[in-house]
């Protein structure tokens, strides 16, 4: 067992899509819906396992239903699986519970059913308000969707709503981007994810623009967009907590995270189940088999393992200190106002921040991209813009 007290964050994923996007390289299967209930049966059988390979019910704080399209399952599906959490783990009462949604895939039954079951908050995969930028990302909605399934939830009483949005698009101008940011404000969303499109290997985009068919997305441009999006989410009053994340603030000022991905972004532990998930526990990178069948073969006949596996695991990798140390820096210098705290670091490791990096500090510091603020080192402004090239210095 791991010593870290918790509360712990459960990641539970949903590799079920009506149809795979040109530009996802996540583990997702289209067409492959007849999967589902077994699916499910397994997914639970996971949980199980996993509770009776600890020994204890261990403390959640958030469950965060990932894909996939998790608004593909029914509402008993989904009941099903929440009550295998319930338990499985001591679900503590101030909890936040997030289902990944796609417009087009919900109405007012099944999010009055997500509401009253304890599913509290909700991801809605908008990318982006434009019909012919909808059509480039082989996206199955348009933007009256998004209209209708957020003024669903509201009716329902979800209060906690994240948009995705996804800019640096072949043929996205400026322009294009700030009407997509303008009309997701107009939804009044307490979150937003907005990602710079990246051409993943082995995507049909990636394809598409080897073939010329695409053009390859312009950089300087995405730069552009995300330098106006900083400054005028800043001017609305969001608060930019993370590289890709803002939130409005809650009733104390504080911004309205994601708790669930702050579990990450600190790199504290955090249990993955479902085809594919990844967990970290124990000091041990814990991840399960890919292909849903085997997924659902696995936990419907495995037997007991030694915790964290289950009978779905397929590689387990020992995290040493030194690279727990670096993640740790790589991952929290993206939260660009929390950043890491020198006292936290010598409390969980027992070394100095500095001491340990003391060379990738005078490095960053010296091309103006990282800056201590009391105990916290943090990114500067111009860090914010070269974020990747300040967390390469720590792998």
């Amino acid at each position: 067992m791991s010593s870290f007290l918790g509360p712990y964050s459960l990641y539970l994923h949903i590799p079920f899509c009506r149809h795979k996007c040109g530009y996802c390289d996540f583990n997702t299967y289209a067409g492959k819906e007849d999967l589902q209930p077994d699916y499910v049966r397994a997914l639970c059988a996971e949980i199980t396992q996993f509770a009776e390979a600890a020994g204890e019910r261990l403390p959640l704080h958030t469950v965060f239903f990932g894909g996939g399209t998790p608004s593909l399952l029914t509402s008993q599906q989904l009941e099903a699986i929440l009550s295998a959490v319930s338990e499985a783990f001591e679900l503590l009462p101030d909890n936040e519970i997030t289902l990944e949604a796609n417009p087009g895939t919900v109405d007012l039954a099944s999010l009055q059913a997500m509401h009253a079951m304890g599913i509290n908050r909700l991801s809605m995969g908008m990318q982006s308000a434009n019909p012919a930028e909808l059509r480039i990302l082989e996206r199955q909605h348009d933007f009256d969707d998004v209209v209708q399934a957020i003024d669903w939830a509201r009716a329902v009483g979800f209060e906690n709503i994240n948009l995705d949005l996804i800019f640096g698009l072949p043929y996205q101008s400026i322009g294009d981007w700030q009407r997509n940011v303008e009309l997701a404000l107009g939804l009044n969303p307490e979150h937003l994810s907005l990602y710079n499109l990246t051409i993943e290997h082995g995507t049909p985009m990636e394809k598409q623009v080897g073939r010329g068919l695409l053009p390859e997305p312009d950089p300087d441009e995405a730069a552009e967009m995300y330098i106006w999006t900083m400054q005028h989410l800043n001017a609305e009053g969001w608060r930019h907590y993370e590289v890709s994340n803002w939130a409005r603030p809650d009733d104390n000022g504080e911004p309205l995270a994601c708790r669930h991905n702050l579990q990450y972004w600190r790199n504290l532990p955090y249990i993955g189940l479902g085809a594919g998930a990844h967990g970290f526990i124990g000091g041990l990178r814990v991840a399960d088999v890919l292909g849903p069948g085997v997924y659902i073969e696995r936990c419907l006949n495995g037997a007991l393992r030694k915790f964290p596996r289950t009978a779905a695991t397929a590689s387990v990798n020992e995290i040493g200190p030194y690279t727990e140390m670096q993640e740790t820096m790589m991952m929290g210098l993206r939260l660009l106002e929390e950043g890491v705290s020198s006292s936290d670091f010598e409390e969980r490791f027992g070394k100095q921040l500095e001491d340990v990096f003391a060379e990738e500090i005078a490095y960053l510091r010296g091309l103006g991209l990282l800056e201590k603020h009391d105990d916290r080192w943090l990114l500067t402004g111009k860090g914010r813009m070269l974020g990747n090239q300040v967390f390469m210095q720590f792998v």
